[in-house]
């Protein structure tokens, strides 16, 4: 599992190891394993051409000490010195090594292999100063690969949102843990690919990070595998409520997410009965009220279900019940905050961003911008688990602790009605007993694999065409396998 911790954890851990360190020794560390990176992204070391762009705090610090390793491997590197005061120790070493600054910086960068973005640190706020756009414009122009050290420079590192100018990397090298912006957007997409250099600091972090990401073995732990007593009740039976005569296709789609996503069995209620029975004749469909359609060991509503009183009658009588429910879609509409003081079963609420402004009356805009603020506050303000759908799709329970962020994304999601197949495989894990932050955030994962894989049968990163919700709910077992018995 990769973890994320805030700035202010991420220096406490740094002071508590650099007490029983040699003076130097944990940027040494770091700028090692920065060297190490940059070299491995290069065709060849000697002869070719670095540009350091180097900050007044430690990130600078620790290009110009990696600089000088790759001078003295041979490099020709250059340092273009920003905002008046260089780190000293690492400055020495990099001129010691036959490092010098540029005549002409611009010169230099449209000359580079490489560039080291060492601007601004961990605790750099609000984009890039004046002085250092023109210099992050070039970099970027140029036919370099770009490197940011530990974070690119004009992100903020707790919030992942990008107020001003930032200096858009190739790479990331990163030291000591994950810092959440190199996880959320905006700010994920400013850090490329990313690289991770342990510096020693893991015993003096906290046991309870800021944000987590799964990977496949933690998926496999939390996914429900029948065994040779299970059955179709044990398994667990999923309610939907979903549909309507206008979007018959919602209800189809969220019931193949639940089949494909492990249900024992599921309950349609709606009535986009014939559809749903067209394609999936196990289901068992119900024309009536949802309480009138029997026990189930959870709940998803909404999806399809269309405007005016019906939906939010649904989602009343779903909320109602005493199993857990997931909230989507139209179901979303109106939604009262008080749901947490009668529910006895946990909540679960799948918005996209529109749907997660509507309903803390803000606009789409200042939710896409600041995503792990929104999570959060839709998580205390309605007492609910929400998953909060996007390009980086992020799961938070109402108690705090911390945020799920899925590390599976891919545009070829972006298709309608894949909200719908989401929905049910979420519901399905709900049913099979998972906790809600677990079934959210294995949901997500599994859901973008899926769409991962349909994506490469369609041959759709060569433009063969855009995957479909059906495509990627038929792509779910095969996904779900990949991860309960990853191939070797």
């Amino acid at each position: 599992m990769r973890t994320a911790h805030r700035v202010e954890t991420v220096r406490a851990a740094e002071a508590a190891l650099q007490a029983r360190l040699p003076e130097g020794a944990l940027m040494q560390r770091a700028a090692a394993g920065l060297a190490a990176a940059c070299a491995g992204l290069l065709p060849r070391v000697y002869g070719a051409r670095v540009v350091l762009l180097v900050g007044s705090g430690d990130n600078g610090g620790d290009a110009l000490h990696a600089g000088a390793r790759l001078a003295r491997r041979g490099a020709g590197v250059t340092a273009v010195l920003l905002g008046g005061r260089a780190h000293e120790g690492g400055l020495a070493a990099f001129r010691a090594a036959g490092g010098r600054t540029p005549d002409d910086p611009f010169e230099a960068l449209a000359a580079a292999d490489l560039v080291l973005d060492g601007i601004t640190g961990i605790g750099g706020r609000g984009g890039l100063r004046p002085d250092a756009v023109p210099i992050a414009r070039a970099a970027r122009g140029s036919n370099a690969v770009v490197v940011a050290v530990d974070l690119p420079s004009g992100v903020d590192a707790d919030t992942g949102e990008v107020t001003g100018e930032a200096l858009r990397a190739d790479v990331t090298v990163t030291f000591g843990t994950y810092k959440p912006a190199l996880l959320v957007d905006p700010a994920r997409e400013y850090a490329g690919a990313l690289r991770f250099v342990g510096i020693g600091i893991d015993p003096h972090l906290p046991g309870v990070p800021e944000l987590e990401a799964l990977q496949h073995e933690d998926v496999a732990r939390l996914l429900p595998v029948p065994g040779a007593e299970s059955d179709k009740y044990r398994r667990g039976v999923l309610g939907v409520v979903a549909g309507s005569a206008r979007y018959p296709g919602a209800a189809v789609l969220a019931v193949s997410g639940a089949l494909r996503g492990g249900a024992g069995a599921v309950r349609y209620v709606g009535p986009a009965g014939d559809a749903v029975l067209a394609r999936h004749p196990e289901t068992l469909v119900h024309s009536g009220r949802p309480e009138k359609a029997g026990r189930v060991q959870a709940w998803v509503v909404g999806p399809g279900l269309g405007e005016g009183p019906g939906p939010v009658v649904a989602v009343a009588e779903v909320l109602a019940s005493d199993v857990p429910v997931l909230v989507d879609a139209d179901g979303l509409r109106g939604l009262d905050p008080a749901v947490r003081a009668r529910r006895p079963a946990s909540t679960l609420l799948t918005p996209h961003a529109g749907e997660a402004a509507a309903l803390l009356g803000v606009a789409r805009e200042e939710v896409e911008a600041g995503r792990l603020a929104a999570l959060r506050e839709l998580a205390g303000r309605f007492g609910a688990t929400v998953l909060l759908k996007g390009s980086t799709t992020l799961v938070c329970g109402p108690e705090g602790g911390p945020v799920r962020v899925n590390p599976t994304g891919t545009p070829w999601l972006a298709t309608a009605g894949s909200g719908d197949v989401l929905s049910g495989l979420a519901g399905s894990l709900l049913a099979a007993g998972l906790p809600a932050v677990d079934a959210a955030s294995a949901a997500a994962y599994l859901h973008r694999l899926a769409a991962r894989r349909a994506a490469a049968g369609r041959g759709a990163a060569v433009g063969a065409g855009p995957v479909t919700a059906g495509e990627v709910a038929e792509s779910l077992r095969g996904a779900s396998r990949n991860v309960v018995a990853p191939t070797s």
